[in-house]
């Protein structure tokens, strides 16, 4: 099979899950390494699919229904994690990202695409069972996320909600 065949058979099955697929899912389904993978994901992303790689897997992002975005920029300290992405979910909007501005690397971002409970859970096991730490822990809790939902209305209290963390 040839990368392109292999590239092309990474966006069927993307495209056929609602679930990330993990790299080394697809590493196994067409006998390569994981490297092998990460560079057909930076190709793809190359041809302008939206591929983004989350902690759970890849996945093919695309904005459906004509949904909002926004950036918004909060300062907290770790402890209001969890809060912080119940706000999100809790109002229905979906967090996309987490961006920081580092003053030696520039902007560092980080695709976390959390819209559900199971997500958040999800999230925060997998930082306590890896002992990370998150990105706002090197700008001294500033950080921005990219979130989405249905109108400006929503996005309105949600950025209003994460200011009074």
């Amino acid at each position: 099979m040839t990368g392109q065949e292999r590239r092309r058979l990474i966006i069927e099955i993307l495209l056929s899950s609602k679930d990330p697929i993990p790299g080394y899912k697809l590493a196994d389904e067409f006998n390569v390494s994981r490297q092998v993978i990460v560079q057909d994901i930076a190709l793809l992303r190359a041809e302008r699919n939206n591929i983004m790689a989350t902690s759970r897997g890849y996945l093919i992002y695309s904005n459906h229904n004509n949904l909002k975005k926004r950036v918004v920029a909060t300062n907290h300290n770790s402890n209001k994690i969890e809060e912080e992405l119940r706000i999100v979910v809790d109002y229905g909007g979906r967090l996309l990202n987490v961006i920081i501005e580092h003053d030696v690397y520039g902007d560092i971002k980080a695709d976390l695409m959390i819209e559900t409970e199971n997500d958040i859970k999800n999230f925060l096991t997998k930082m306590k069972e890896n002992k990370a730490l998150p990105l706002m822990a090197l700008t001294n809790g500033e950080h921005y996320h990219t979130i989405e939902a249905k109108n400006d209305k929503i996005l309105d209290i949600i950025e209003k909600e994460l200011n009074n963390l």
